[in-house]
């Protein structure tokens, strides 16, 4: 059944179908395969080295990373809603994989990671991928930049081959512990691990098409081998490195076992969805393409969930891979699958090589990759925002450097909502215009609230005006109307032509305001009220607590009349 052309009339379904069968019923050229076949190849370069350091920095062995690539990044792109995303571990999960795993075993990895892809597939289904999207910058920049910081700190150690021993949990006693083993710098590491981190900078300034950080695991393993450093290599701290067959493995499930991985199965839920939707967009922007955003919600719960089943990470889109797959002239899915397919041949042909990479060369491609997931420049523009963006922004990474990442991305979604609500509930204006939430002082003023007409109006008339949105943050103040004015009107006029939409809340304070002017004898009349409002304070029967008047000028007739 072809796609409908009209958004309009397209059932809700066709929002689910995957891009790659939009790209097979529009016709799959050779010219096509071989852009796609390019473009994987040099995505998988890149992705090899990056795998195995994000699964390393996670505390992972290296081939739950390349295992992560072949599933997941196959189905992120098969079933997506992009046709260039490319899917895999990020350096986004590192943080709240490493958490987990500590705490609860690699078991409890799968299972919550099984119970991420649950959620992401439901979130698709009942298509909340356009909500997603509004999750507010700072908050994403935030906690982005907070995981940025640990992963650079979790790299000390590799990078400059130290001792420490063990090393606390909380930021503040693992930098102890790191100071405290400044002395067991290990001067080859150290060169393996500077050099690499040279190659990778140099070759982005000067050679931005040649693979950096393939060519850094590279150098750093053949100057290792040829000058016999003393150096940690994969090998040496993992052993060697398979990928062979794997078979899907069920976690322990209990409701109690359940409940202790919600969080995390909703940080990773969270991560992957907006991530994803990050990435897509930025694809979008690149390429003049729209991606359909419940169908890679949908695509990444099943590629995480299979992910987990086969042993692997949590996965989601990569922006960088995925802007690597555009620059390299990728034009459909098969791209992202291909470079799946590529990954999983290279390792199985070089597998033995693996071993022989130095971690330093690793710890190197993930300082990158964590100045990379700062963004200072979006933080110095974020900074130079409203105060409100600043303070979300600034509680947000400090909660996640910290504390916990959980605990940050609730924090601070929550503070920018209740900014969110400070801010509308300055738009909402009463009568003359002044805001409609007033600080104390005004309550205690006892002075009357100016009226909307300042004459004109028969004795015992009062009339008032409210503009902006009518929602739960600004509503509690809609009661009190009637005590704010002097004496007890007989009729009350409250203009609501300038309220585009209430909510129940809303709806509920002027119910309550209904009823507390009957209770005085007042005839309460509404004015003007757009579609919206009218359906809701219908449906609510608050239309059967008060009288209502096309605008202002009908009112004042009727009373005339009256």
């Amino acid at each position: 059944m072809p796609l409908s052309s009209d958004p309009a009339r397209a059932p809700w379904w066709h929002l689910l179908v995957p891009k790659l069968f939009t790209v097979l019923a529009q016709g799959y050229r050779l010219d096509d395969l071989k852009a796609d076949a390019l473009a994987g190849m040099t995505v998988a370069v890149v992705a090899i080295p990056l795998a195995m350091a994000l699964a390393i920095a996670s505390g992972a062995t290296p081939d739950k990373g390349l295992l992560t690539v072949v599933v997941a990044g196959f189905l992120i792109s098969a079933l997506g809603g992009s046709r260039f995303q490319i899917g895999g571990p990020t350096g986004a999960f590192v943080v709240v994989v490493f958490n987990v795993i500590a705490q609860h075993g690699f078991d409890g990895l799968i299972l919550a990671t099984l119970m991420a892809g649950a959620m992401l597939v439901l979130a698709g289904l009942l298509r909340l991928g356009t909500l997603m999207k509004y999750i507010p910058e700072p908050v994403v920049v935030g906690f982005t930049a907070g995981i940025a910081a640990i992963i650079l700190l979790s790299q000390v150690k590799d990078f400059f081959g130290l001792m420490p021993g063990e090393l606390p949990g909380d930021i503040l006693g693992r930098l102890g512990g790191l100071w405290a083993a400044r002395d067991t710098l290990d001067l080859p590491t150290l060169a393996v691990a500077g050099g690499g981190l040279a190659v990778i900078l140099l070759l982005r300034r000067f050679g931005p098409r040649v693979p950096g950080f393939l060519v850094c695991v590279v150098a750093g393993g053949l100057m290792v081998w040829g000058l016999d450093l003393p150096v940690d290599t994969v090998g040496s701290r993992f052993g060697s490195v398979e990928l062979g067959v794997p078979t899907p493995t069920w976690p322990e499930v209990s409701l109690a076992r359940l409940a202790e991985m919600l969080p995390s199965a909703f940080t990773i839920a969270f991560l992957a969805g907006v991530e994803s939707l990050l990435s897509a967009v930025v694809a979008d922007g690149m390429t003049g393409r729209r991606h359909r955003a419940n169908c890679e919600l949908v695509a990444q719960g099943v590629a995480n969930s299979a992910s987990a089943l086969f042993g692997g990470l949590p996965a989601t889109g990569a922006i960088a891979r995925t802007v690597t797959n555009i620059r390299s002239g990728g034009r459909t899915p098969v791209a992202g699958m291909l470079h799946a397919l590529i990954v999983m041949a290279a390792v199985l042909l070089a597998a033995p090589l693996i071993a022989h990479v130095p971690l330093a060369s690793l710890a190197a491609v993930l300082v990158v990759v964590a100045w990379n997931m700062s963004e200072l420049g979006r933080i110095r523009q974020l900074m130079r925002g409203p105060w409100g963006d600043r303070l979300t922004l600034v509680v947000t990474l400090g909660l996640t450097v910290l504390v916990d990442l959980t605990v940050a991305i609730e924090v601070g979604v929550v503070l920018a909502a209740l900014l969110f609500m400070h801010r509308m509930s300055e738009l909402v204006a009463l009568s003359t215009g002044g805001p409609m939430i007033a600080e104390d002082v005004d309550d205690l003023s006892g002075q009357p609230r100016p009226p909307y007409v300042a004459g004109g109006l028969p004795p015992g008339v009062e009339a008032f005006r409210l503009s902006g949105p009518l929602f739960f943050g600004v509503a509690s103040r809609i009661a009190d109307l009637l005590d704010s004015i002097a004496g007890r009107p007989r009729v009350f006029l409250l203009g609501l032509d300038g309220v585009p939409m209430i909510d129940a809340t809303g709806a509920s304070k002027l119910a309550d305001l209904a009823a507390k002017c009957r209770r005085h004898g007042t005839r309460l009349i509404l004015t003007g009220l757009a579609d919206q409002p009218a359906r809701v304070l219908a449906d609510m029967g608050v239309l059967e607590l008060a009288e209502t008047a096309p605008d202002f000028e009908a009112a004042v007739a009727g009373l005339g009349e009256g």
